[in-house]
């Protein structure tokens, strides 16, 4: 049995490697709004998203995620579009829920034709100092802590192929 959500599930895949293309706005919407209905423990919605789409900033924030590495390389694979997932540190679940912002994102992403890929250390990003600034620009308390970015874009690259799936993955009891 298959059908349309499962296929995009199966299907999508992290892209490392971005167009300059800008994500049109209606597309990015509706991704965003994806974004709103991941689920949230006790539905507290602890996320909050920060899209950013302006070169600069996207530069910035790529070169603060570099730092973090120790490194000088692009690590948002020149996308064109980055949303930082933040989530506030004083509910129990606020990892679990900027996560399936996340992940919901990803996935609606897909669906639409538009490539993506989670890029790790926000929380490191915006522990620094320049990151708390960006962070008072955007309203965020110290109680906001980054889960993650998801960069968007068209794929400017092969499209990558599934790995095989682990033969223990699942368990029945």
């Amino acid at each position: 049995m298959s059908n349309q959500v499962l296929e995009c599930l199966k299907n999508r895949r992290s892209i490392k490697k971005y167009k300059d293309t800008p994500v049109e706005k209606e597309k990015l919407e509706l991704i965003l709004e994806a974004g709103t209905f991941a689920p949230s423990g006790k539905n507290r919605q602890s996320a909050v998203m920060v899209c950013v789409t302006d070169k600069d900033q996207v530069a910035l924030l790529s070169k603060m995620n570099a730092e973090v590495l120790g490194m000088d390389s692009d690590p948002f694979y020149g996308a064109p579009c980055v949303v930082v997932v933040f989530a506030d540190s004083e509910m129990f679940t606020y990892i679990e829920d900027g996560s399936l912002v996340i992940g919901n994102m990803l996935n609606a992403a897909h669906s639409l034709g538009v490539d993506s890929c989670w890029i790790h250390r926000a929380r490191q990003m915006f522990e620094t100092e320049k990151g708390k600034e960006l962070m008072k620009k955007w309203g965020l308390g110290e109680n906001y802590k980054g889960i993650g970015n998801c960069v968007l874009g068209y794929a400017d690259c092969e499209y990558p192929k599934a790995s095989a799936r682990k033969d223990d993955y699942i368990i029945f009891d």
